[in-house]
């Protein structure tokens, strides 16, 4: 007989990627399933400090109203890190009469899905995923920084075989790990799948479990762009081929250059990157990982096998020809990732044009035009994109937009300790 769940916890992913839910007895999973949970319809908003939006429509202009939490395909899931037989239902958000929210991000990003889709379209995507682990405590790991080194990865073998074995009870393709640049960070790639909500899942799931597992092994997992200035920051790549309604790979052409339609949506993907920052980006720290000469884009462009490059097509068998795109740090949300990528391949090819040359060398040297340089710019060139409203959700954009101002406000009415002592005395 399967064991009965001591404790169930049901969750919505929000904006910021964070899970927000109810922990409810096991009694209570059958009501879960069948769609009577119930949460305020502004929670996928609530900021990166656990407040509410102040000038969100959904909180006191309409009354702050509930929305029906209904159980995503994948739920209910183990989280055989937990003690008991704990299981976990990832939900989404949905009006009285089933209409998606429009700022619940993996209902945004099946609304671009199914554009594609209706055109006949698949979208073939990957994730690579870096994170560092870390004892707990702000004190950054001060050696074993050694790229690709197996000693490092098998320091931690039982940490590694914990999240792969809840990977797979997740159904969540994982596939190699590696040892990154900095002391104490890792790599795992999600391989490709043809549904892009199922590969966001993935992500969003891969991150709750490295935490979970870690924080069962007395470890801390950080996912955070540029948690050591002296270290490397964690990037969180995609990789997305195009299939046509034969299964075609509309990239490939039998080239290494690949097809018009790859150098459309390359095109449509440049077009939006500025607006787009702020998704790939959505945090302070997150500016300071995108940074010249540091494996981590600060130019709008593109390139063959060129890893200085905002867009990079890899090399090798043509039927393989796919986008990778490394803007992105492993702080972004999935979902709202893989949608604004959806986003600006519709944009290619509903406005097909060639980009600019591809660069060669050292895009850092190239002069190009230069992502937004920090989260205010950031901010401004989201909220004022008449082309994600229209591509993605006008009231998303509103919202998000608002959220990610009230968050910069918040570190803008705060002093360092460092800027007191360079000032207090000096001036």
């Amino acid at each position: 007989m399967p064991t009965t769940p001591a404790m169930i916890r049901a969750a919505i992913c929000d904006l910021n990627g964070i899970w927000r839910g109810k922990l409810m007895p096991a009694t209570q999973l059958e009501k879960v399933m069948g769609g009577s949970l119930r949460m305020p319809c502004s929670v996928p908003a609530i900021d990166i400090f656990g407040e509410d939006v102040a000038d969100s429509p959904l909180v006191f202009k309409s009354g702050d109203a509930d929305c029906l939490c209904l159980p995503t395909p994948r739920g209910p899931l183990p989280e055989l890190w937990q003690s008991g037989a704990a299981q976990f239902v990832p939900v989404v958000m949905a009006g009285e009469g089933g209409t998606p929210s429009a700022i619940d991000p993996r209902q945004i990003l099946a609304a671009v899905a199914e554009k594609l889709k209706a055109q006949g379209l698949t979208p073939v995507m990957a994730i690579e995923m870096e994170f560092y682990l870390v004892m707990p405590g702000p004190t950054p790991p001060q050696a074993g920084a050694q790229m690709l080194a197996l000693d490092n990865v098998d320091d931690h073998g039982a940490f590694f075989e914990a999240v792969y074995g809840a990977c797979a009870a997740y159904g969540i393709p994982a596939d190699a790990a590696i040892s990154e640049g900095g002391a104490g960070q890792f790599e795992i790639n999600l391989l490709h799948g043809p549904n892009p909500l199922t590969v966001a899942d993935n992500a969003v799931f891969f991150k709750r479990i490295v935490k979970g597992v870690a924080r069962a092994q007395g470890l801390e997992a950080s996912f955070m762009a540029k948690p050591y200035l002296g270290q490397s920051g964690s990037g969180l790549h995609v990789h997305f081929s195009l299939l046509d309604g034969a299964g075609n790979n509309l990239f490939d052409d039998g080239t290494e250059a690949g097809s018009d339609t790859l150098r459309h949506c390359v095109n449509g993907l440049l077009r939006l990157m500025p607006a787009s920052t702020l998704i790939f980006a959505p945090h302070l720290n997150s500016y300071r990982r995108l940074r010249p000469n540091s494996h981590a884009p600060t130019g709008i462009g593109w390139g063959y096998e060129n890893r200085t490059s905002a867009i990079r097509i890899p090399g090798g068998n043509p039927e393989a020809r796919r986008i990778e795109h490394r803007v992105a740090g492993a702080d972004a949300n999935p979902y709202l990732l893989l949608a604004a990528l959806l986003a600006g391949v519709l944009e290619g090819l509903e406005r097909p044009a060639d980009p600019p040359a591809a660069t060669t060398g050292n895009a850092y040297e190239a002069g190009l035009p230069q992502l937004p340089a920090d989260w205010a710019a950031a901010i401004s060139a989201f909220e004022s994109s008449d082309a994600l409203k229209a591509r993605l959700n006008p009231q998303f954009v509103e919202v998000f937009a608002a959220m990610k101002r009230q968050e910069f406000n918040r570190f803008a009415h705060r002093m360092s300790a460092f800027e007191v002592e360079t000032y207090l005395t000096t001036l």
